[in-house]
């Protein structure tokens, strides 16, 4: 495989960021990719491109954005001040998994959280996603909360 180049995403990224959300048993049934994409997510682009505390990234090979993840940078108060990074939304193309450009994804995350001065990264991933629990895993992420959710 040839290296990724690791850049930020742009609005014409959207419907294929979409394509890479919704293409697995919990994003088909949560997103709507179809053609036109909804404005709702052009608008939310239009948000996270508007905030110094919002990062969305695409993987590319030869031309094509074969992933893709958010990353928001909170402040904080806790830890003495600290800032952290919060990842969300890592996906691989499917032909794509299994060789290493996830794995490369995060580090590009991990340099970009690093050089923001963040002191912690965390991410969430669905309980159900077994996989991609041993993904992180395997990268040294550690499981060290619970989360909740809840619809306002």
């Amino acid at each position: 495989m040839a290296a990724p180049v690791f850049r930020p995403a742009r609005r014409e990224d959207v419907a294929r960021i979409v394509e890479l959300l919704a293409d697995d048993p919990l994003g088909s049934g949560r997103e709507r990719f179809e053609d036109p994409l909804p404005e709702a997510y052009y608008a939310a682009f239009d948000r996270i491109e508007a905030s110094d505390g919002n990062s969305l990234t695409v993987a590319e090979l030869e031309g094509a954005v074969v992933g893709c993840l958010q990353m928001t940078f909170i402040p904080g108060l806790s830890n003495q001040g600290a800032d952290l990074a919060l990842i969300e939304g890592v996906r691989v193309d499917t032909a794509l998994r299994s060789q290493g450009l996830g794995a490369q994804l995060i580090a590009h995350a991990l340099e970009v959280a690093r050089a923001r001065g963040c002191q912690a990264v965390e991410l969430f991933t669905h309980k159900s996603r077994t996989d991609a629990h041993r993904f992180y895993d395997r990268l040294g992420f550690e499981q060290s909360h619970v989360g909740y959710r809840i619809k306002p």
